[in-house]
């Protein structure tokens, strides 16, 4: 009877839990594209600032389009025809149901943006550079708790990070560098510089926020190297390799655990060791790049 109680539970309770999920998933997606829309029409169109990625193209090209044309065109269309190549690659490599939602989020986000008017709340630059990187790393980071990316950039960098196991955020700094270069080039270079200053600020929200895609290798010197490896493999599924090894001031053998984990679970991994082996000794560094097959929990 227990077991069929049991059984009718999970049977209606799995239904519910997945509507919880999407519900939420669609929540904070929401709350992005509002971000990001709002920052757009307030901290950079008030500091006249090019952010960088595909949202920093199509203000480009409207900039362009006004000044040099005379011509106004709408974000919505610009935006979702330079979106159309990121959105082929997460289709094609990230998963369907990741780039379903992403689309969800660049699409509301363009559309918002070309609805509301532009609203000043400073003028002064230094400020709108620094909150609009932090407002707008903010919204980034919303899509990428729940699988999903803001687009544009967001899509190429992550595939970098899941193919190449290189953290790709700075690089994609780095491209958004030379798009401001030409914004400098073209419009004067205060406001490409105030960019780099917004870019740089949104870059570091996110790199600080969210740790999916970097990786940390652990040297964990402990007296109970196979219940630590078992840990890791059932925190992470990363596997972990003992090194025997001498201490060289007393000469007593010793065992080394080498892993590398990705960084959002180092924390639950430290805990668990902790409690396994108290006196273990542990050596956190940040791993820039691997080469060769590191599991990364696949996106749908």
């Amino acid at each position: 009877m227990k077991q069929q109680v049991k059984g009718f539970y999970h049977k209606h309770q799995e239904p519910i839990d997945k509507a919880r999920k999407i519900a939420f998933r669609m929540i904070l997606l929401t709350m992005s594209a509002v971000l990001t829309a709002v920052n757009t029409k307030t901290f950079i169109s008030a500091g006249n600032l090019f952010p960088g990625g595909v949202g920093g193209i199509t203000l480009l090209i409207q900039r362009i389009a006004a000044t040099y044309f005379n011509t106004a065109i709408g974000y919505t269309p610009i935006n979702i025809l330079l979106n159309a190549i990121p959105v082929y690659i997460g289709f094609r490599y990230l998963g369907k149901k990741f780039t379903a939602y992403s689309c969800y989020t660049i699409v509301l986000a363009a559309v918002i943006t070309d609805m509301i008017p532009t609203y000043v709340i400073t003028y002064d630059v230094l400020l709108i550079s620094i909150f609009g990187g932090v407002i707008g790393g903010f919204a980034s980071v919303l899509c990428l708790w729940v699988d999903a990316t803001a687009g544009g950039m967001d899509f190429i960098s992550i595939y970098l990070s899941l193919r190449k196991g290189m953290d790709a955020w700075n690089i994609i700094l780095g491209f958004n560098v030379v798009i401001l270069m030409l914004a400098g080039v073209l419009f004067g270079w205060d406001q490409a510089l105030y960019s780099m200053i917004f870019q740089y600020a949104f870059t570091q929200v996110i790199t600080t926020l969210y740790h999916k895609y970097q990786q940390q290798t652990l040297f964990i010197l402990t007296e109970k190297p196979q219940e630590v490896c078992q840990a890791i493999y059932a925190i992470s599924r990363h596997g972990a390799t003992i090194l025997n090894g001498v201490g060289s001031y007393e000469l007593v053998e010793r065992n080394m655990v080498y892993s590398i984990v990705s960084r959002g679970e180092v924390k639950q991994i430290m805990n668990e060791m902790r409690r396994i082996d108290p006196n273990a000794f542990v050596n956190s560094i940040r791993t820039q790049e691997i080469q060769g097959y590191f599991y990364q929990k696949p996106t749908e």
